[in-house]
């Protein structure tokens, strides 16, 4: 008798700890995240990437689940309808303006359609709250613009490719397994496993910047248990900074590639689901050639993740490796020898 009322005590008091913890994260303030101020160059010198910028394009809506998706479509001028297509979706935190445009203006030139879009909650699409980096939302946006893709007279329905790159290098992995007749996809440097990127991290930042994420994230989600608005944190910051991507290369490519008005920041809930997405445990499912790009220097996503995703999708993989870190593939010489294995990619299995 005693020693169960002993054991309902420490219940009691544990139970009463937890609901302090928690109302603390909650409610208390004093919470805030320091802004990371995107802090353009002294003189900005156009990339050889963004002088045949902006191409022609439609802009055109859809709806996911009742909110907006709104894109931009391409066309080639000069061919016979209908022609294949590329669906792009960004990567963590961008938008479609950031960096898409440089690789469909080249695809397009190639004779592909594009359509590259912006989650919703980010960029020019509806969806509250701003800066939603829900993993489960942004599967489905690529499925609904493949399906969209899929109404246009001038797309070929039976020749639809995905493309995406970092976060969304994995998307489309996951994408492919789970949607009938995609030709092929491109995944540049990417996110195929959140576990190992997150063990990467908690060796390169400490247990201690771990926790402190941590409980940002619990704070954001517990948040919108109870109705009040989102509590966010920088997408990219200084090294040393509480921000969602904190070093040093992911500063310098937001700070020259991001559009004005770019919003630098996101709902902190997502750095609790992060670790737990594994495209790589869907790769097996996939049933079309995939390129796999990987950058061996990368700092954020660890080479032998994606050497186990080629591996479980046995012959459909083709795997390209390049000496550069994670961001070094968005530009310059890395860009275009990228850009030349994709095209080539494409051609064959387009």
């Amino acid at each position: 008798m005693e020693i169960g009322i002993r054991v309902l005590q420490v219940m009691g008091i544990l139970i009463g700890v937890v609901l302090c913890y928690l109302s603390v994260v909650t409610f208390f303030p004093g919470f805030n995240v320091p802004g990371q101020p995107l802090r353009a160059p002294k003189t900005k010198t156009p990339t050889a990437q963004d002088t045949a910028l902006p191409a022609t394009r439609e802009d055109v809506v859809f709806e996911v689940n009742g909110t907006t998706v709104r894109a931009w479509l391409y066309l080639p001028e000069n061919r016979p309808v209908p022609v294949p297509c590329i669906v792009m979706g960004h990567g963590t935190g961008g938008t479609r303006e950031m960096l898409l445009e440089r690789y469909a203006v080249r695809y397009r030139e190639a004779g592909y359609a594009v359509l590259a879009f912006d989650y919703r909650f980010f960029g020019e699409s509806d969806g509250e709250p701003r800066q939603l980096l829900w993993i489960p939302c942004q599967l489905e946006d690529y499925t609904a613009t493949i399906r969209y893709a899929r109404t246009r007279k001038e797309i070929d329905p039976a020749k639809i490719a995905l493309w995406g790159t970092s976060l969304s290098g994995g998307h489309v992995i996951v994408t492919a397994a789970r949607e009938p007749h995609i030709a092929c996809v491109v995944a540049q440097c990417p996110g195929v496993d959140g576990r190992a990127s997150a063990e990467m991290g908690l060796k390169r930042l400490g247990l201690g910047y771990v926790f402190r994420m941590v409980v940002h994230g619990q704070r954001d989600f517990f948040r919108s248990w109870v109705g009040l608005s989102p509590h966010k944190i920088p997408i990219v910051g200084q090294p040393g900074s509480l921000a969602l991507m904190n070093t040093e290369e992911a500063y310098a490519l937001f700070t020259r590639d991001a559009p004005k008005g770019y919003v630098n920041e996101v709902c902190a809930r997502i750095l609790l689901r992060v670790d737990k997405y594994r495209p790589v445990k869907h790769a097996r499912n996939v049933r079309c050639p995939v390129l796999l790009q990987v950058c061996e220097k990368d700092n954020l996503i660890p080479k032998r993740a994606v050497e186990e995703t080629a591996k479980e999708l046995g012959t459909y993989a083709l795997v390209k490796s390049y000496p550069i870190g994670h961001f070094d593939i968005y530009a310059g010489e890395h860009l275009e020898r990228s850009l030349s294995d994709q095209l080539a990619f494409l051609k064959k299995h387009l």
